[in-house]
């Protein structure tokens, strides 16, 4: 890893930065400038979101220097930066986790999306995150950055489940959220508030930021 590489760490929907300190401490001592962003989740729709907090991030004086810049995200933040690399071009964009993304969408804003309690608590972001062809992450395409995706399969939340085909983390399924393009794929038995902040999950992290694979490689020349 070079010494000048950054990374901007997004939260998700209805948190704040303070959800993703853990990650920041760790990533801040493998030697990476790091910014945690802190966006109001709940106030914009997605695209307005992404602009304003990922444009801000990309201009922050501790990053300037930063000749590669990577993102680890949790949840919506994920769908940000899809949505704003859907517009913008970076030659210092690096590589990218998402943690528990929606990225085809949840079931669970299909059936709460409608509700007054739903709209109050999760605001116009959250209502672009159906499973339908026309929700927000369903018309953001293939991605074409280098993306490792952890999902979830350990639920607490049994109502949401409910609502959610197959294996999920409370909110996404494991299968919504992948997307096409994605480099790596790997499945946690970790419920969806708990991802940014396990142990294993951040060691992960760590290695697909500097070596581009969550699980250790062989070297092709290793002699036994």
């Amino acid at each position: 890893m070079s010494a000048n590489e950054g990374v901007i760490l997004l939260h998700g929907l209805c948190r704040t930065s303070a959800s993703m300190a853990r990650m920041e401490t760790a990533l801040t001592a493998s030697g990476f400038a790091v910014e945690n962003v802190d966006y109001p989740s709940r106030t914009q729709n997605i695209e307005s979101l992404s602009e304003a907090a990922i444009g801000k991030a990309l201009n922050s004086p501790s990053l300037q220097s930063c000749s590669k810049i990577h993102f680890v995200t949790h949840s919506l933040g994920g769908i940000l930066v899809r949505s704003y690399f859907k517009r913008h071009k970076s030659q210092r964009l690096g590589r990218v986790v998402m943690l528990g993304p929606p990225n085809q969408g949840s079931e669970v804003c299909d059936n709460l999306r409608s509700w007054w309690l739903f709209k109050m608590l999760n605001g116009p972001a959250g209502a672009e995150l159906g499973t339908d062809p026309n929700s927000t992450p369903n018309t953001l395409g293939p991605v074409d950055f280098e993306l490792g995706i952890i999902a979830g399969d350990r639920s607490i939340n049994w109502i949401n489940s409910l609502m959610i085909n197959g294996k999920n983390d409370g909110k996404v399924s494991v299968e919504r959220t992948k997307v096409a393009g994605m480099k790596e794929h790997l499945t946690v038995h970790l419920t969806h508030p708990f991802l940014m902040k396990n142990r294993r999950v951040i060691e992960y992290t760590l290695r697909f930021l500097k070596e581009g694979f969550f699980a250790p490689r062989l070297a092709a020349n290793t002699r036994t």
